[in-house]
């Protein structure tokens, strides 16, 4: 006999008496994205979320004001992702924060996608497969790479559009305050609290990293920052070798 054939029919089952979050907060950190962020609001907005921020980190292009024309709510916080992240869940109100960054497209199922995996109380968070916009195909193999990977580890970079419950994010005291790697250290925490959704619906980021830098040393620059963050070596370190090589 089953496990669940010998439960009491008086027992509740977690999974399905919890409730769902259903309200999405979308956050993005932007700094000089004038190129793209009106197609990434749009995209998102398409969504229809509880509510769309931009936390802005002192851009000196256009985004603040191409965002704040088309009527999108525009904030400002300190230079840093993980700061500006902080600095729009605390202003969300939504029962799940997503994270998307400023060249990221969300699919037009996104958000029923999200609460939809929230229907297990087990999940506190979780990404997205991710496509690269350009038609390569190296870019074919560098993404399936990265869902790959991702699935396996179930750790996810700021491409795949990170989104949690806000309770989890809340306790786990959000993004650290570092320069670099602060979704990947994030991600760690976040598994460890509890179950990790991988959707395999999937947002379009966009390539241009890797055609300004060139494909094959982006992918070496990356594989090398990761495996050093991993070796112990401190975020501020690596941010300024980051800076330097590109």
């Amino acid at each position: 006999m089953s496990a669940d054939a010998t439960k009491s029919p008086h027992t509740k089952d977690v999974r399905r008496t919890s409730r769902r979050p259903t309200t999405v907060s979308i956050v993005i950190p932007t700094l000089n994205e004038e190129d793209c962020i009106l197609d990434t609001l749009a995209a998102a907005a398409a969504t229809h979320p509880h509510e769309l921020i931009v936390v802005d980190g002192g851009s000196v292009d256009r985004t603040r004001g191409a965002a704040t024309a088309a009527g999108y709510l525009v904030i400002e916080a300190s230079r840093g992702r993980a700061v500006q992240m902080n600095t729009g869940a605390a202003a969300a109100t939504g029962d799940i924060l997503l994270f998307l960054h400023a060249d990221t497209r969300l699919p037009p199922n996104a958000l029923g996608d999200v609460t939809r995996s929230f229907a297990d109380a087990r999940i506190v968070g979780g990404r997205f497969d991710v496509t690269l916009d350009g038609p390569e195909p190296i870019f074919r193999l560098i993404e399936t790479l990265m869902n790959v990977r991702s699935r396996v580890t179930r750790i996810a970079t700021g491409d795949q559009a990170i989104f949690v419950r806000r309770s989890a994010f809340e306790a786990l005291g959000g993004f650290a305050p570092i320069p670099l790697m602060e979704d990947i250290h994030f991600s760690f925490r976040l598994k460890r609290h509890g179950r990790v959704a991988c959707l395999r619906s999937r947002v379009r980021t966009s390539a241009r990293r890797w055609r300004r830098h060139g494909v094959w040393r982006t992918m070496v620059l990356m594989w090398w920052l990761r495996a050093l963050y991993a070796a112990g070596v401190s975020p501020d370190w690596l941010a300024r070798r980051y800076a330097a090589i590109r």
